[in-house]
């Protein structure tokens, strides 16, 4: 096995670990959120971060699995690990510290109060390397240093300023001190954030002017990759400055919605850009992932709609249940296994593989044709309307050899 399929493996384990870790830590989550309800009640939050979570680790696990040089796909799967420690920290920390039960609820808190916001830098500091994972040119070096730095003294506030941490004194739950407060960030705060505001005004715009030097200097399939991804970009900072704008919008209902809609932009428009663009070339495999799994959420449905509905009309005949609903409903799932898979493989096909759909049908309705038809002009007009449409060349001419001679006509 060559090194480069090694390194392919070995970065194909780390970013699916990193999903299964990401997973756990949110299913902890929402776990401990069940079990402090009845304390305290669970944040708010709490569906946006594993909402995130999943999203963004999902799909940075398939690009980083596939294109491991490239960091877009690792930045992402550090968006979802840094939002499920946000969930798993703060719901933990939360139950922790309201019963005092388990152990390290004030460092579990400590890391809930301030992972969100890395999340967020670090998702936009992604698009700096979107699509092919460099820098739009050298001169891009200092800038993204510059993005970081700002990030680094934003996050310092929540991390290390000393006093009670923020979300705590909530019912049930006492204020905390923060446990690595340092005085020295609470008298530098006042200088530092004059300075570092412009600045991240700047940087946060950075991301966004990324994009459009690129959509400039790209083809037509690179403007089509970057338009989603641009447009999510555009949707997320618009939802962070109604919610910074607007007070009120912070922690309601619709405060919580447009935030939401805003972050979970960014995966979904990198989907798109794989199902319909081909970018990073993993197209085929998202393609399977979309028609199997719907295939299963339609035959899990089918089934268990086969046996309650079943066991119902055996109960309402026969005044008992029978195993026969569960037979019945296994023949019928088998029956409808590959039926149901080529409509689904259409839907997705035409969907989301428009070019491939059409080519395909092209063929089929020229295979009709050469059945049916025996005028062989007509014939040699369909062929070459067919390889325009499938091949799409500049120019095409038919050369047909006379039968019994070597000269063609």
């Amino acid at each position: 096995m060559s090194s480069r399929s090694l390194r392919t493996r070995g970065a194909s384990w780390l970013a699916f670990s990193l999903w299964a870790l990401c997973v756990s830590l949110a299913a902890l989550g929402v776990f401990f959120a069940y079990l402090s309800n009845f304390a305290t009640g669970f944040s708010p939050y709490l569906p946006n971060l594993i909402s995130g979570t999943l999203s963004f680790s999902t799909v940075g696990a398939i690009v980083a699995s596939k294109r491991p040089r490239n960091p877009v796909g690792w930045l992402l799967c550090a968006t979802g690990l840094f939002e499920a420690l946000t969930a798993f920290g703060g719901e933990y920390g939360t139950y922790a510290l309201a019963t005092g039960s388990l152990p390290g609820g004030v460092f579990a808190f400590w890391l809930g109060s301030w992972t969100w916001l890395v999340a967020g830098s670090v998702v936009l500091f992604a698009f700096h390397f979107f699509p092919d994972g460099r820098l739009p040119s050298p001169r891009w070096r200092p800038v993204t240093w510059l993005y970081v730095l700002v990030s680094c003294l934003a996050v310092a506030p929540f991390a290390l300023a000393p006093g009670p941490m923020a979300g705590t004194g909530i019912p049930g739950l006492p204020p905390v001190a923060n446990p690595f407060g340092v005085d020295a960030v609470a008298r530098l705060a006042g200088p530092v954030g004059a300075v570092s505001f412009p600045l991240a005004v700047f940087t946060g715009l950075t991301p966004v002017v990324a994009l459009f030097v690129r959509y400039r200097r790209a083809g037509e399939e690179g403007r089509q990759q970057i338009k989603w991804v641009a447009y999510a970009v555009a949707l997320l900072t618009g939802a962070i400055t109604a919610v910074s704008v607007w007070p009120p919008l912070e922690g309601s209902v619709a405060g919580l919605v447009l935030f939401l809609a805003g972050y979970l932009s960014i995966p979904t428009a990198i989907g798109i850009a794989i199902l319909r663009y081909r970018l990073y070339d993993i197209d085929r495999l998202v393609n399977l992932t979309l028609v199997y799994g719907a295939l299963t959420a339609a035959l899990v449905a089918v089934y268990l709609g086969g046996v309650v509905s079943l066991q119902y009309l055996f109960r309402f005949l026969a005044g008992g249940e029978s195993q026969l609903a569960i037979v019945a409903s296994t023949l019928t799932i088998a029956a409808l296994f590959n039926p149901l898979r080529r409509r689904v493989q259409a839907f997705v096909d035409r969907r989301f593989y428009r070019k491939k759909y059409d080519v395909a049908r092209t063929f089929e309705a020229f295979s009709a044709k050469l059945r049916n038809e025996t005028d062989v002009n007509a014939l040699n007009g369909e062929l070459l309307r067919v390889v325009h449409d499938t091949v799409q060349p500049e120019h095409a001419s038919l050369w047909l050899r006379e039968p019994g001679s070597g000269r063609g006509l």
